[in-house]
């Protein structure tokens, strides 16, 4: 990947935490720019890209276990200043003649820790604070030259120090939530051992990548992007239209699968928030009648992308067409990828030159774009707040994630014009009632699920009824790898309910979802 520009860069090495990425945004939120690298890059590589600092991760195995993840000690020697967190601090110990040893005293979850010597890393936080710590091994004796700043009832060296090399390390994990004063202990090190300077802000982002996005297409250049509705390609979109004005194309193809209101959102806030130009491709019909008679969830998401790879086809001709008449060609197409789907994907290297049917999905094989992806180096709370800075409308940057297939996987059974406006109206009811209570920004995503084949008794004034059931799922995560059903307040589910059951009167019951992730997914289907 390249280096934003002007910024300071922290390399945050993985040896297989699950909390690398977490780290990485960690890093971010002290202003200072940083990227993943996994274990096996060599160190000559990593400072190559001349580096401020250098981050170990913490990671799954002991340091003495069988083909365990090492690292080449010249790191600790090359000038950089690194910091070692849990695994990583360990490596640290025992790369530079330190004891690391196998006690038999494991550590696991909130640990109280003692601040023996606050040296500069640990200066004005508490003497005695609780930390998560999750580890096997410990550390017995500290390299020669480091100061030994903290401890544990079981672990003599739980943090040290070398300021003087730039070298430092604790043996918790300072990026969770559960560790007190954990980000103030990493911006010690980023801000006064290693001298990293705080110059990564969204002001600045957004203005770096409007730059390098008009560099890329040039004067003269077309793009296209294809609209979601979602904040990734809103504020792709609203970038690229910064950069290059109406030279950018914006297909948005309503397959009539979307929540109450959102069509209209794009085209009436979104087009008057940017002034981008927009086609709107109207495929409802198209998709209902594909979707007919379908009940298995695998074949209506493959229904649900093979219609709209056709759908945002014959819109993407209507924009060639009318470019072609000028005697024009688009050859970039603007995509909304995030930095963990880069991560995911297997890190950086990533094509610039691709066949478009890999992606968006589908436009004809013999159309060659050069992808346009402003959003690349960007975690999802960054996209956020560059998408205001930007001066998109809260309620699209703010959205919660909607899946591709959109209400057509919230249908437990055929989708038809008839279940989709029942479900619309009660999600709609359920996104009014979170929005009220003030926890739109606290709730990750909240799908409300039909039962569309299944029928329940109710009683409504004196008669019975048999109506629909709704389940809501409201989940709290970072990142939709791992999620927890979120704890709503008695009252807010009581007036979601109570909405839903008098309003939609084809719904006579309400469910709550309180299943984490794993073992279940978020969507249903």
């Amino acid at each position: 990947m390249t280096q934003p520009a002007e910024h300071d860069l922290v390399l945050v090495v993985d040896f297989g935490a699950q909390y690398a990425q977490l780290i990485a945004r960690r890093v971010r939120e002290a202003r200072v720019y940083s990227e993943i690298v996994p274990h096996t890059m060599p160190v000559a590589e990593m400072l190559a890209r001349n580096p401020k600092a250098i981050i170990l991760s913490g990671g799954p195995s002991s340091v003495y276990a069988e083909g365990a993840p090492g690292i080449d000690t010249g790191v600790f020697t090359a000038g950089v200043p690194v910091f070692g967190m849990c695994y990583g601090f360990q490596l640290m110990a025992k790369g530079l003649g330190g004891e690391v040893a196998h006690t038999g005293a494991r550590e696991y979850g909130r640990t109280p820790v003692s601040v023996t010597e606050p040296g500069t890393l640990l200066a004005g936080i508490p003497v005695e604070h609780k930390v998560w710590m999750s580890h096997g091994d410990s550390v017995a004796q500290a390299p020669e030259g480091f100061t030994v700043l903290a401890s544990t009832d079981v672990t003599p060296v739980a943090a040290f120090e070398d300021v003087d090399r730039g070298l430092a390390g604790v043996q918790w994990h300072p990026e969770v939530l559960h560790s007190e004063h954990g980000q103030k202990v990493l911006e010690h090190f980023l801000h006064h051992i290693a001298g990293a300077r705080q110059t990564w802000t969204m002001l600045n982002i957004a203005e770096e990548q409007i730059e390098r996005v008009r560099e890329q297409i040039g004067d003269s250049g077309l793009a296209i992007c294809g609209l979601s509705g979602g904040v990734d390609s809103a504020v792709a979109a609203a970038i690229v239209q910064r950069a290059i004005g109406e030279r950018l194309h914006c297909v948005f193809v309503d397959h009539g699968l979307l929540r109450e209101g959102e069509a209209e959102q794009v085209e009436r806030d979104f087009v008057a928030a940017t002034g981008v130009n927009l086609h709107v491709y109207d495929a409802r019909e198209t998709f209902l009648a594909a979707l007919a008679g379908v009940t298995d969830p695998e074949e209506k998401r493959k229904i649900i992308g093979r219609e709209f790879i056709r759908a945002f086809e014959a819109a993407e001709v209507q924009v060639l067409g009318e470019a072609a008449e000028q005697g024009e060609k688009v050859g970039f197409l603007v995509q909304g990828t995030l930095y963990p789907d880069v991560v995911e994907s297997g890190g950086g290297a990533g094509t610039s030159n691709i066949k478009s049917h890999h992606n968006v999905g589908g436009l004809p094989e013999d159309l060659e774009f050069v992808l346009v992806e402003p959003l690349r180096t960007l975690f999802k709370d960054e996209v956020r707040l560059v998408g205001e800075q930007l001066g998109l409308p809260a309620e699209m940057v703010w959205r919660q994630p909607f899946p591709g297939p959109g209400l057509g996987i919230r249908i437990i059974g055929e989708v038809t014009a008839e279940r989709l406006d029942i479900l619309r109206r009660a999600d709609a009811i359920a996104r009014q009632e979170l929005t009220r209570a003030g926890l739109d920004r606290d709730i990750w995503q909240m799908p409300v699920v039909l039962l569309a084949d299944v029928r329940s008794v109710g009683v409504q004034g004196d008669g019975r009824t048999y109506g629909h059931p709704v389940v809501i799922r409201p989940v709290t995560s970072e990142d939709a790898m791992t999620a927890d059903w979120a704890r709503l307040p008695y009252e807010v589910m009581e007036r979601i309910s109570t909405r839903i059951t008098n309003e939609v009167e084809e719904i006579n019951r309400v469910t709550l979802d309180i299943t984490s992730k794993p073992p279940g997914t978020i969507e249903w289907e």
